[in-house]
């Protein structure tokens, strides 16, 4: 058995990983015990990986759908061929692609996907960042002038650790790549767990139990302390900052003893966690999904940099700083463009894009609705968004009015069980890659590069790959730089190991063609097949050169901040009808809908379950292990219940993901119900500053489940 050196990409860390192969097939992952950061050790979803690469259910051969429903295997030939002819027919404008969580994981997929849509004209981008991250990108923006740059905590430097909506003992960093994350997190004195659940992080140190979508009321009351008892770090302001003294008027209305029923946190535990934060030698407020969830995610993003600011801990030793990558994303991306927060607006709702991406909980509406611009054809790549987006139902139903729907994905599921092509990819064991995208969010600052550690079964193509093949045939150059364009026109074929060896070789870091000695390279990379690292710690004092603002300062109090402030204190309290709060939860051996049919991680009679506190379980009249019908204002399922310490009063959580019926045999034997069909896909129902989806905090009331009762009409409706 050969031993193939490389690296997981299924989450942040990116951990070192070790394939056994044998016949150019992996029999064996096992963690690489030389990787500088990771140091031997993988989670169950990386070593299970080898289950999904050899799965039997997985797609190895172009499908096309017939008129019964059922998928035929045709050839690639056959399949671009008419994908192009029925391009034709469609305007360029109504060309709509959405790309999944993996896709980020992968240096050529994203780049190629947006240059496809650039090329044709199109603004219809759309990711899984309108479910995720895009308001952490959209703050950015407010922030510093541009969603590129954007802080993370200096985990191995800081003293106290603020972490709001985060649980990185399961998911191992987002936004923050921390390989062996819970050892760095046990060297930090304090770690504070802002968090509605008792999380399996919030278990191991200080936790904060908040009332779900509280998290705003809780950072402008610290933040109010701070100002009013002096704690703000002057020096730093003066220097950095414009907007200090507008902000804090805008604080001065949020005491902690005026917001202390709506977060149901004391108003001296607030004022107690302000100034031993503000007094703190290094200290770093972070926030991750569960704070980006909410109805005001935008918000919380700003106030936790903002918190990081005043107190003099952006862009220090111990606090929130900024990775200073081998590619720089953040300078590549205003060069050519695509630092954007802003510049296209959403044809339904008039939502701005962050970075390209349109809110995805509207691409239903986007189908349905006529004009100019309405989606016609719509390509999905490594993502469900049935399952991921609000009110699913909806989208299955729209999907079916489309000219053309094109799927580029391992696995039939829920998604494109309705398309008309299903287009096998690679894994990310057989393809070569370089993490551009996320180098910048590494504690410890690293580099590492991949060559496929096996070839593709079948006829299994690369994204970009397909991507290009599929331009040529309709006369475009993917590409969103115009001088790729212009390369391409003139018969140079870019590839992204090209392009990605360019961008290196050009960068901090790199060799410049020869002229720095030890730089990097892809070359260079290769050598070295663990990693390298790259500095003992992420550098500080860069703050000047990473901010793109008007006037190179930090803006504290931009008019939508101040405006999204103003709605936030005039919200009301809710209709009493719907007395529970839903937030979601990540599990240690799911990520997102499509790792469910490796069978170790579904061993243990594993059930897809609502978490209830034992009062709300009481009250609602179901017990452990009950069926109970959950309801929001927007549908109905029916889910087990599991009934915990664990969770806060009023405070239900069910994990998302689930809610399986597409072409993976054993996820359909556990399909579990799907938790946003609880969430509205309305305009006004999406968080105003970026049209993020309301995934945590949605208003909710439980009661036993009737015999036969079942999901949602929408739900119902969706049912094949």
């Amino acid at each position: 058995m050969e031993q193939r050196v490389t690296f997981c990409r299924i989450c942040e860390p990116l951990c070192g990983m070790v394939a056994g192969v044998e016949d150019g097939r992996i029999v064996k992952l096992r963690p690489d015990p030389e990787h500088p950061l990771s140091r031997g050790y993988a989670c169950p979803k990386g070593i299970a990986m080898g289950e999904v690469q050899n799965d039997p259910d997985r797609v190895t051969h172009p499908l096309r759908r017939t008129s019964s429903g059922e998928f035929e295997r045709v050839s690639w030939e056959g399949a671009l061929g008419d994908i192009a002819e029925r391009l034709g027919r469609v305007p360029p404008t109504g060309v709509a692609w959405y790309m999944g969580n993996p896709g980020a994981f992968s240096y050529s997929h994203t780049l190629w996907v947006k240059g496809f849509l650039d090329a044709l004209g199109s603004p219809h981008y759309y990711t899984a960042g309108s479910q995720d991250v895009n308001n952490r990108f959209a703050a950015s923006a407010l922030l510093y002038g541009s969603p590129l740059v954007v802080p993370i905590p200096d985990l191995r430097r800081t003293r106290f650790l603020l972490m709001v909506g985060a649980n990185p003992l399961v998911s191992h960093g987002s936004v923050l790549s921390a390989p062996r994350v819970r050892e760095q997190l046990l060297d930090v004195e304090r770690v504070v767990v802002v968090d509605p659940r008792r999380s399996e992080t919030a278990r191991h140190f200080e936790h904060l139990a908040i009332r779900p979508d509280a998290d705003a009321h809780l950072l402008l009351g610290m933040l109010a302390v701070i100002f009013e008892e002096g704690l703000t770090d002057g020096v730093w302001l003066r220097r950095f900052a414009d907007g200090a003294g507008e902000l804090e008027r805008l604080v001065r209305a949020h005491p902690p003893e005026r917001s202390q029923n709506l977060t149901g946190i004391p108003a001296e535990r607030v004022r107690e966690l302000a100034r031993d934060f503000a007094a703190a030698d290094g200290a770093a407020a972070y926030g991750r999904t569960g704070s980006c969830l909410g109805r005001f995610g935008t918000l919380v993003a700003f106030l936790l940099d903002a918190l990081n600011a005043v107190t003099g801990n952006l862009d220090r030793p111990g606090g929130a700083v900024f990775g200073r990558a081998p590619v720089p994303l953040d300078k590549i991306g205003e060069q050519v463009g695509l630092d954007t927060y802003g510049k296209l607006r959403s044809r339904v709702g008039g939502f701005p894009d962050v970075i390209g991406n349109l809110p995805a909980s509207l691409l239903g509406r986007e189908i349905e609705t006529p004009g100019d611009g309405q989606i016609r054809a719509l390509f999905v790549s490594a993502g469900n968004p049935v399952l991921s987006v609000p009110d699913g139902g909806a989208l299955e139903r729209a999907l079916t009015q489309l000219e053309l729907c094109v799927s580029l994905d391992l696995y039939v599921n829920e998604t494109n069980r309705h398309a008309d092509y299903i287009l096998p990819t690679t894994t990310f064991y057989e393809r070569e890659d370089l993490p551009i995208a996320l180098m910048g969010f590494f504690t410890t600052p690293f580099v590492q590069y991949t060559d496929a550690v096996v070839e593709p079964p079948g006829e299994c193509r690369q994204e970009w790959e397909i991507v290009e093949d599929l331009s040529r045939r309709i006369g475009v150059a993917p590409y969103s730089a115009k001088p790729l364009r212009q390369l391409a026109r003139i018969g140079y074929r870019i590839t992204p190991k090209r392009l990605a060896d360019v961008l290196l070789r050009t960068g901090p870091h790199g060799d410049l063609f020869g002229l720095r000695r030890g730089g990097l390279s892809l070359r260079a990379l290769r050598e070295r097949p663990h990693g390298m690292v790259l500095a003992e710690h992420v550098a500080t004092g860069v703050l000047p050169e990473k901010l793109r603002t008007e006037f190179g300062r930090v803006r504290l109090a931009p008019a939508a901040i101040v405006e999204e402030a103003g709605r936030l204190a005039a919200t009301n309290g809710g209709d009493p009808s719907f007395p529970l709060r839903l937030i979601g939860l990540r599990e240690l051996r799911s990520h997102n809908s499509w790792m469910h049919n490796a069978p170790l991680l579904m061993r243990g009679g594993r059930v897809h379950a609502l978490r209830m506190h034992p009062d709300d379980a009481a009250a609602a009249g179901v017990e452990d292990g009950d069926d109970a019908l959950l309801e929001s204002p927007h549908g109905s399922v029916t889910v087990p219940v599991t009934v915990t310490g664990d969770m806060s009063r009023g405070t239900v959580a069910l994990p998302h993901g689930w809610g399986h019926r597409g072409g993976w045999q054993l996820a359909n034997r556990h399909a579990g119900t799907n938790v946003n069909l609880l969430a509205g896909s309305a305009p006004a129902d999406l968080e105003r500053l970026t049209g993020m989806a309301h995934l945590n905090g949605i208003p909710v009331r439980a009661t036993p489940a009737r015999a036969g009762a079942g999901a949602s009409p929408a739900a119902a409706a969706a049912a094949p």
